[in-house]
């Protein structure tokens, strides 16, 4: 009995039992499989995420960098082609001609001494010894005289300062009267160029006859022609002989005008900005002059010239073409961006610095001036810095005070009649004669060296308040 019980068939019961744990464990399975396979998907595509992430941060690298070096290869290409036109304004080409002091010729008493022959030479023709000197020597046979058309092409070869020249060189020798002296003489610009550029192929220049190029080879065969560094570029004035204009005058009336604006804007800029921020109540009259300085800083710059010469010349009487008036005409135009740029740093100053020094015991006074604006001066002389360079650029402004007008003399005060160096670029660049592109070019390499000279004050500066 016992055995028939043992060998008997398995209950329904335990037969579902087992089939369920069967379907549970291929469940369990099939369950571990999807998993693992969602798993492996996720991975791969975090993978292939990371990959194009990583491809396009490279190609964003890369990108950048090709930009940057665009942009430094433009600069490259424009202050090479800038340089390579200034070149020739650096040098200048000279002439040695044998003079003869005649008594006769300069219209003096040979007999006279002292003060009295000092006044006479002062009033001499010394054209007519500087014709008279160079006519013979350039005669093809002896006893022939030149044509008139000639002398007019001979006479046309030297510069007009030619003669003044002579006289300096008799004033400071009387004793040279009555002698043949050798005086190195500027040639005309426009042999000057022709020197520069077509001078090997001994022919007839753009405005060099055939003639003159003639003359200028025997000058040359005979060693009366050299080059020399053009100092008078930077000691002299504008002139309207391009041989004879220099850039001391606009240079000097460039640093009176930017002297005047960085005495004004700074001071009232940093001021106007501290007030702003740190002690004005915030209400609809701060917010609406906080949206007229953010108006005035995209201001077209000739508006500003406009009001200067309706304000500040026609109401107050100020001078006109004066570095003064410049100065205060580039104050108007450069205020709303020191305050804005002087706000910002302010505003960049950490609250705790205040709150500390506040809790020591400071004043409202002491807390600005002796924790925030030193903490705030680099980015305040960084903005200072901006608006010096946009106003060191400026022109259309103080063409409307008058700083176009062709001046000679030399300025020694702001309130005297100047121009400034991006004028004098405009004045020459619209010249006729080819020597003044050069010159022009030549005025852009110094007025970029100036604002290099100014960005690196400022910048050095800044490091000194950056340390401290």
């Amino acid at each position: 009995m016992t055995n028939s019980t043992d060998n008997s068939p398995e209950t329904s019961a335990e037969k579902n039992s087992k089939v369920n744990t069967n379907m549970s464990a291929k469940d369990n399975s099939a369950r571990v499989s999807t998993t693992l396979s969602t798993t492996s998907s996720t991975t791969e595509m975090v993978a292939l995420s990371l990959k194009k992430r990583h491809q396009k941060e490279r190609r964003f690298k890369s990108v950048g960098l090709f930009s940057v070096f665009f942009g430094f290869m433009l600069v490259i290409v424009l202050i090479g082609d800038i340089t390579s036109k200034a070149l020739p304004a650096f040098h200048q080409y000279w002439v040695k001609l044998d003079i003869n002091y005649n008594s006769n010729w300069l219209g003096v008493d040979e007999n006279l001494t002292g003060l009295e022959l000092t006044k006479q030479l002062k009033k001499a023709n010394y054209r007519k010894v500087l014709k008279n000197s160079i006519y013979p020597v350039f005669t093809e046979e002896p006893g022939k005289k030149l044509a008139r058309k000639e002398k007019r092409q001979l006479f046309k070869l030297f510069s007009t300062n030619a003669e003044f020249t002579i006289k300096d060189s008799l004033l400071s020798s009387p004793e040279n009267l009555q002698q043949t002296v050798s005086i190195w003489v500027r040639l005309d610009d426009d042999v000057d160029s022709y020197l520069k550029e077509d001078f090997a192929t001994g022919q007839a220049g753009l405005r060099i006859s055939k003639k003159q190029a003639q003359w200028l080879a025997k000058l040359d065969s005979e060693q009366r022609i050299e080059t020399r560094f053009n100092i008078s570029f930077f000691t002299s004035s504008d002139s309207r002989e391009p041989e004879l204009a220099g850039i001391k005058g606009a240079l000097m009336g460039t640093l009176l005008t930017m002297f005047v604006t960085i005495l004004v804007s700074f001071p009232l800029g940093v001021a106007g900005a501290l007030y702003l921020e740190e002690f004005a109540p915030k209400n609809k009259i701060t917010d609406l002059i906080e949206i007229n300085i953010n108006n005035l800083a995209a201001v077209p710059s000739i508006v500003f010239g406009l009001l200067g010469l309706a304000v500040i010349i026609n109401v107050f009487g100020l001078p006109r073409s004066a570095p003064l008036v410049g100065g205060i005409v580039l104050t108007l135009m450069t205020l709303p961006t020191i305050i804005i740029a002087s706000r910002a740093a302010i505003k960049a100053v950490p609250p705790s610095l205040r709150e500390a020094a506040t809790g020591l015991g400071a004043s409202k006074m002491q807390v600005t001036f002796s924790h925030v604006l030193p903490q705030a001066m680099p980015g305040i002389i960084t903005g200072a810095i901006i608006s010096v360079a946009q106003a060191l650029g400026e022109t259309a402004p103080l063409l409307m005070i008058g700083m176009v007008a062709f001046i000679v003399d030399v300025p020694t005060s702001i309130v005297d009649s100047a121009t400034v160096l991006p004028v004098q670029i405009f004045l020459w660049a619209d010249s006729p004669e080819r020597a003044f592109l050069a010159k022009t070019s030549a005025a852009i390499l110094v007025l970029l060296t100036l604002l290099l000279i100014i960005n690196l004050s400022a910048t050095m500066l800044r490091s000194k308040f950056e340390k401290k």
